[in-house]
């Protein structure tokens, strides 16, 4: 594993950081769709498709870039940074890794890859929908760029397991509403199928299910990190510069520790995403899973380099005017992603006993 990026990854990484800057700033492009369901417009959708990000993770026989998850938590990154709020990540990276993952092989992958087709797949956990042949019926809560994709990936339970189909949300019997929640740069929405006809992929074995949880988890915990590695970075620039009895503010011990906390939470982070990127493509599935359950773990430190962040800021951060709360919306809305990170420390040293307790014996 490679702590450092290659020179390949650092142009693709400046590439979109330029293209964002360009074509999809906070005060151009997120702020004006903060209240459109679909988080995107179709000339940054297709900017990015004509980078390559759309199909960064889709082989290269299904005309995609055929790069790793370690690329696309690059692309992750400088999005989070940018607070995107399109589906890149329901499209490029969790369908792409569905199909991948299940074997299904329809031609999706490539309409994906070059962008024509947006998908997202719902849901990873908890109840899911039942077929009855190709009909479908259930309910699908929170389920990401429900308004924008054109392909819905459904898991769907079957009497000798469980299948991935495809829905298109246009079809009679769904039902698309938006859900409330705390992150306005993210998309979420509850999905209604009420005898909806969808047509079968491939068999989504437990394997494949607990698989995808941890890729899309993992890609996610990339996002979050380029959000709080963000909004530091303005918190720092900030210190610098801001005067109080004629000293720059970052001249304070007080200001300082809390630079040094925010900057300590993010490099602890960023080595955690790494592994876990890395173990997403090239480790075996207990360590991918196990750093899957890591990043999650430690979902509230980076929340609280947001909260840091709004302090360093004083007033002028808890006004709407100032981005720093769509920073920490952001990053709350990785925390709560999945269920909290209290549950996910306790697994985590629930495992580490036990590997301590089987060398102990051996």
């Amino acid at each position: 594993m490679n702590l450092e990026l290659t020179d390949e990854q650092i142009a693709l990484r400046d590439t979109v950081r330029q293209f964002l800057a360009e074509k999809a700033s906070v005060a151009g492009h997120v702020r004006p769709l903060l209240d459109d369901p679909t988080g995107s417009t179709d000339a940054v959708w297709r900017g990015l498709a004509n980078l390559g990000a759309t199909g960064v993770v889709v082989p290269a026989e299904h005309d995609g870039a055929g790069m790793t998850m370690v690329e696309a938590g690059v692309v992750a990154e400088e999005l989070g940074a940018a607070l995107n709020p399109g589906p890149w990540l329901s499209s490029a990276v969790a369908s792409a890794r569905a199909l991948t993952r299940t074997g299904a092989d329809n031609g999706l992958l490539a309409e994906i890859a070059c962008g024509t087709t947006i998908a997202t797949v719902a849901p990873f956990t908890g109840a899911q929908p039942v077929a009855d042949g190709t009909t479908l019926r259930g309910q699908l809560t929170a389920v990401p760029d429900a308004a924008a994709a054109n392909v819905l990936l459904v898991l769907v339970d079957e009497s000798a397991g469980a299948g991935l189909y495809a829905v298109d949300p246009t079809s009679d019997g769904v039902t698309v509403t938006a859900r409330s929640h705390v992150d306005p740069t993210q998309k979420l929405f509850d999905v209604g199928l009420d005898s909806v006809t969808g047509r079968r992929l491939a068999d989504a074995s437990a394997d494949a299910i607990e698989g995808l949880v941890d890729d899309v988890t993992i890609a996610r915990a990339a996002d979050a990190l380029g959000a709080a590695t963000a909004v530091m970075n303005m918190a720092i620039e900030y210190a610098k510069v801001r005067k109080q009895f004629d000293q720059p503010i970052g001249s304070f011990q007080a200001v300082q520790h809390l630079c040094v906390d925010m900057y300590e939470a993010v490099e602890l982070a960023r080595s955690g995403v790494v592994h876990a990127l890395w173990a997403a493509d090239a480790a075996e599935p207990a360590e991918r899973h196990r750093a899957a359950l890591r990043t999650k773990a430690f979902a509230g430190r980076l929340t609280a380099v947001g909260d840091t962040a709004i302090q360093v800021f004083g007033g002028i951060g808890f006004t709407w005017e100032h981005d720093a709360h769509l920073y920490l919306k952001r990053l709350l809305g990785w925390s709560a992603y999945l269920g909290a990170p209290d549950r996910y420390l306790e697994k985590v040293g629930a495992q580490l006993v036990s590997d301590l307790n089987r060398k102990a014996l051996q």
